[in-house]
């Protein structure tokens, strides 16, 4: 299948190019819609540019003529791995190998470096000044876009088709605002704060990397706002007020939020009804924001003396920089919230599915027969749903029918120390309904409003993400067990299997299987998928090994 004109879903590049769906599939997860895809692409592909010349990995030149960073493939919107080597080679410390492998899990054998230190005079001028100004402004936009959100959310109703067009085009560009100083913070604070506290904790040997990375997060404001509204001490509309932008599927436009539909939300109400009061995440917060003080002079007690005083100004920064990653998270969750509300109303008013137009073409002249193109872009889109691609490759991916498990090895990354054991549901649609307290939640993907179900769970395993990924962060908050970059953890786990978690060493153990003559037959417990490939019979079946290590390469190399 080949990218056809009209087709804004599939475009791929050169053969020789290196795509991966790991990182950016977690803020867009799955197959697109025309609409978020314009949004999304967009954007991807401008921003890694803008925060590279900031951060003085590129120079001018490179921020515009360096080739696409981003492309969708078969729906799912995949970043050029070339350009995370183009970064690591020209960044002080660091090499393209290490930038890849942080961010992907793997280096494919065939990438190629180019290492350089011409960048450097340039990087130590501007990384401090990225560093100590992106925060600020993190908070402001954040504050800004918050105001603007709750403000444009209550006109909707009213929008003319012109007003709907002139909100949806302030929308597309309020999201690639926040989305760009979301990511800036992300590179050039959080994910450098990160790996020097997860260094000073080693060389400590004590201490905890998600007990000292502060308190109060933006995902930790969901699950609190559950809490007071499962105790009756706020309504559901108060969660909705502040929170109403999240919801199943939120990074794609076309998801109904918990504003547009709140079933999901006030199912997880109930199930918080049903904890004792000793389980509050708000006294856990609590907690933790009082213990914090001493946790930091038990490390700083553990180092020589001479280096106490950079210790000190790390832990300091870790605890007040690391919670702000939700902030502007939220801050491009909000703009596309936006931009997904006009765009319901314009295809109110215009009778058609706006979301299978792009933002070009929703502002703009809509383009000759734009029934006949939503109906075959739709069509489209339908197709690239019941296909599946690997998470990396090289020139263009080779899909397969949805259900045939693509690779049977399995790998991924501890990112929130602990052991947990407990039964597996396995979540792949983020309505939430038959989640009980106690399990291990493994689904392909996380967003936010997945931490209002992270709070019942007693582990979680995760397909993509590394240690800044929305999983991560909470999972460490929470104090409970994370492994994240299993790339295929849903396929080979499944709901109810028992399962032993290491959160420290990235590891899965099954203890016991659910059922192994209905997992042969094909029927896992809450859905159908495909026998394991190799297996020829339930009694082969139970000779699988029990214990799936997760800290080696997913290729089995």
């Amino acid at each position: 299948m080949t990218g056809e004109a009209w087709d804004t879903l599939h475009d791929p590049g050169s053969p020789d190019e290196h795509w991966s769906t790991d990182n950016v599939g977690e803020a867009a997860p799955g197959v697109l819609t025309p609409l978020s895809w314009s949004m999304w692409g967009a954007t991807g592909d401008r921003m890694p540019r803008e925060i590279a010349f900031r951060m003085g990995m590129f120079s001018a030149a490179d921020r515009r003529d360096f080739p696409r960073i981003v492309r969708p493939f078969y729906g799912r919107i995949a970043m050029r791995m070339e350009y995370l080597g183009a970064v690591g080679d020209r960044m002080p410390g660091a090499t393209g190998q290490d930038a890849v492998r942080s961010l992907f899990g793997r280096v494919p054998e065939t990438m190629t470096f180019a290492p350089s230190r011409a960048r450097y005079p340039v990087v130590a001028y501007r990384m401090p000044w990225a560093m100590l100004g992106t925060p600020r402004a993190v908070r402001a936009v954040a504050a800004e876009t918050d105001d603007w959100w709750r403000s444009q959310i209550a006109r909707l109703p009213a929008l003319t088709t012109e007003g709907a067009r002139t909100v949806l085009a302030d929308a597309v560009a309020r999201f690639d605002e926040t989305l760009t100083i979301h990511s800036l913070g992300l590179l050039a604070v959080m994910q450098p704060l990160l790996v020097e506290l997860t260094k000073l904790v080693e060389r400590a040997g004590v201490g905890d990397v998600g007990a000292l990375s502060g308190t109060g997060g933006a995902e930790m404001a969901i699950i609190e706002d559950i809490w007071e509204a499962s105790r009756g001490r706020i309504t559901v509309d108060d969660v909705i007020a502040n929170h109403g932008f999240h919801g199943p599927l939120e990074g794609e436009a076309s998801g109904r939020v918990w504003r547009e539909d709140p079933a999901p939300l006030i199912r997880m109400i109930s199930g918080y009804a049903k904890l004792d009061d000793a389980e509050s995440p708000v006294a856990r917060t609590r907690l933790a924001r009082e213990r914090l003080p001493e946790l930091q002079r038990a490390v700083l007690a553990a180092l020589p003396p001479g280096r106490r005083a950079s210790a000190r100004l790390l832990l300091r920064l870790a605890a007040r920089l690391l919670p702000l990653r939700g902030v502007g998270k939220r801050a491009f969750l909000q703009s596309l919230d936006v931009a997904r509300g006009a765009t319901r109303r314009l295809g109110e008013q215009l009778e058609l599915d706006a979301f299978y137009l792009t933002a070009a073409e929703l502002t703009g002249e809509l383009p000759p027969g734009a029934g006949e193109l939503v109906a075959r872009r739709r069509e489209r889109r339908r197709e690239y749903q019941s296909l599946t691609i690997p998470s990396m490759w090289r020139g263009v991916p080779a899909p397969v029918a949805a259900g045939e498990p693509a690779d049977s090895a399995v790998s991924g990354i501890g990112v929130s120390a602990g052991i947990a054991e407990g039964v597996v549901r396995v979540v792949t649609d983020p309505s939430f309904a038959e989640v009980e307290e106690g399990e291990v939640l493994v689904t392909p993907t996380t967003d936010p409003s997945w931490a209002s179900i992270m709070f019942l769970s007693s582990a979680l395993v995760v397909d993509i993400g590394g240690a800044l990924s929305h999983a991560a962060v909470v999972a460490r908050e929470l104090g409970i067990p994370c492994v994240v970059n299993t790339r295929n953890g849903r396929c080979v786990l499944c709901t109810g299997d028992r399962v032993r978690v290491d959160g420290k060493a990235g590891t899965v153990e099954v203890l016991e299987r659910a059922d192994e003559i209905r997992r042969w037959s094909g029927v896992r417990l809450g859905r159908d998928v495909a026998p394991l490939v190799g297996v020829d019979g339930p009694d082969d079946h139970r000779q699988v090994v029990r214990r799936v290590e997760l800290g080696g390469d997913p290729a089995g190399q």
